[in-house]
């Protein structure tokens, strides 16, 4: 595939990562390293180890999924150097955060008030929110909006494919969160109100990233946070193999669900892939 055109124009934006936005990916990824081992490797005893008790194993192990592809994002935003490249990941990050706290206060009486991790998970998604917008609406006027000397610009279809998925994920996530009892009655495993909640927050994890790729046309832009929800989804596919017995066989949107991940998996690998090649050979040149 021949490399497409992808605008260099000089720029007074320097796309540097402000320090405060590098102390807070700091800040939060100990706390998800945290929770992913306690949820992930420990699904069965989120009654004494957790903010609350989460019932079928399949929904703290999906939620574990979700924290170890932050984990992946925070720890990268770290060690990062220019703003664009990790841009994406911001605004989804904060739709997450935000449906976790509100959600907390809509089901306050399912937590529980005696332990840590409860203070831990108030405390973090009361302020996270807040806390993410503000650097993304600060650091974001450093995008010079041009493209890396070796980017290449990802093909137009591909960015509408990706738009139109991340708008039905989006889509999934309101149902979860605003009809859970549509949603549970529908849903392969048994989800609660509180739980449709947390899994719709999970969904607009990749719904938003989907809607921000199809956005920016730079490869640079999009490769980071791709391969963060390609990590998630890897192990989101391998709590489903753990959790089989919380499926319902006999619904078809078990099927949907794990079929649809993988899909979706192999196709971040081959997107992946391609544009990276593309990108490699454009640097040789």
């Amino acid at each position: 595939m021949a490399r497409q055109n992808v605008p260099q124009s000089a720029s007074p934006r320097n796309d540097q990562i402000y320090r405060e936005t590098k102390w807070l990916a700091a800040f939060i990824f100990p706390f998800l390293i945290a929770a992913f081992v306690l949820l992930f490797f420990w699904p069965n005893d989120t009654g004494k180890t957790f903010a609350w008790t989460i019932k079928p194993s399949m929904t703290p192990m999906m939620l574990a999924s979700a924290y170890i592809g932050g984990a992946y994002f925070f720890v990268s935003v770290i060690f990062s150097k220019r703003w664009h490249q990790i841009k994406v990941g911001f605004l989804p990050v904060t739709a997450f955060a935000s449906i976790l706290g509100i959600a907390t206060i809509l089901h306050w009486d399912r937590f529980n008030h005696s332990h840590i991790s409860f203070y831990t998970w108030t405390a973090l998604y009361w302020t996270a929110p807040f806390l993410v917008i503000a650097v993304w609406l600060r650091n974001r006027a450093t995008d010079p909006h041009t493209a890396d000397p070796d980017d290449v610009a990802i093909p137009v279809i591909w960015r509408w494919v990706m738009g139109i998925v991340g708008a039905v994920t989006t889509l999934v996530s309101l149902l979860l969160f605003l009809q859970p009892s549509l949603m549970i009655s529908v849903w392969p495993w048994t989800l609660t109100p509180l739980t449709a909640r947390v899994v719709g927050a999970m969904f607009a994890l990749p719904g938003l990233v989907g809607l921000g790729i199809a956005s920016d046309s730079r490869w640079s832009s999009a490769a980071l946070i791709l391969r963060v929800q390609g990590f998630s989804i890897l192990f989101i596919l391998i709590s489903a193999g753990r959790a089989w017995q919380d499926f319902k066989p006999t619904n078809p949107v078990t099927y949907l669900f794990v079929g649809g991940l993988a899909l979706l998996l192999v196709g971040i690998i081959a997107v992946s892939l391609v544009m990276d090649g593309q990108r490699r050979a454009a640097g040789t040149h």
